[in-house]
């Protein structure tokens, strides 16, 4: 296995140099940066593009979830966090796992073997499928973006349908096109985005254009202009 990228994300000086101390016993695993505060920290992931982060929930001005909810791509996250309300609520958004501070050994040991466990049962947290973190209210999710089927328009923002939830984040369509990129992903007209590896069936309508069913069963209708950029993309 190639060794795991790992930046180290806090505010306080004595918990990163604690968390460095305690990596040093685990050589698979390697140090690519630290950062003091959420700006910092998405250079370091930015340059570095680790394949774990332990980020500390609570920091001055944006927490740890401001910085995720930020990404375009999201590592493995280990939350580290001195309140226990932060590590319930990490544990629920679904990270790899969560550290009490002072952190003790056999517990970062777990967190380790977890990481470790994590990475080789999904080779998703390399590179294969992207990852990305949103938050709806109060409600936060992990989403493998391959899960994405629909992406609706709500002006600034849009509603996301993934697995079998949904949820409203502070997002456009042209913002989702920079993240997602092309293929597999397809803007069929102005107010939605799908992920056409979900597309079951397609049928041409009487006055042109396409409608199609997601394997969801969702009946979408596809403008005539993009009818004719899907199928020249071969995605039908």
């Amino acid at each position: 296995m190639n060794r795991i990228k790992v930046i180290v994300i806090d505010d306080e000086r004595s918990s990163r140099e604690e968390l460095k101390t305690s990596l040093k016993a685990y050589p698979e695993f390697e140090l690519v940066g630290e950062a003091r505060n959420a700006d910092e920290a998405r250079e370091q992931i930015k340059q570095k593009d680790p394949d774990l982060i332990f980020l500390d929930i609570r920091m001055p001005e944006e927490s740890g979830f401001d910085l995720l909810e930020s990404l375009d791509k999201t590592p493995a996250v280990i939350f580290t966090t001195a309140f226990d309300q932060y590590a319930v609520q990490a544990f629920e958004v679904n990270a790899l796992d969560y550290l009490m501070k002072p952190i003790r050994e056999e517990r970062f040991a777990k967190a380790m073997e977890k990481v470790q466990a994590g990475i080789n049962r999904d080779p998703s947290v390399h590179t294969t499928d992207r990852r990305i973190f949103i938050r709806d209210g109060d409600k936060c999710f992990f989403i493998k973006t391959g899960a994405i089927y629909l992406i609706e328009s709500l002006g600034n923002y849009s509603r996301l349908y993934f697995n079998d939830q949904k949820a409203i984040v502070k997002r456009s369509l042209r913002q989702w096109e920079e993240i997602l990129g092309e293929a597999p992903f397809f803007r069929i007209n102005r107010t939605q985005i799908i992920n056409t590896d979900h597309i079951r069936e397609a049928g041409s309508l009487s006055k042109g254009g396409l409608r199609i069913t997601l394997k969801t069963g969702e009946s979408l209708e596809v403008s005539n202009r993009q009818s004719i950029k899907l199928k020249n993309l071969n995605r039908l």
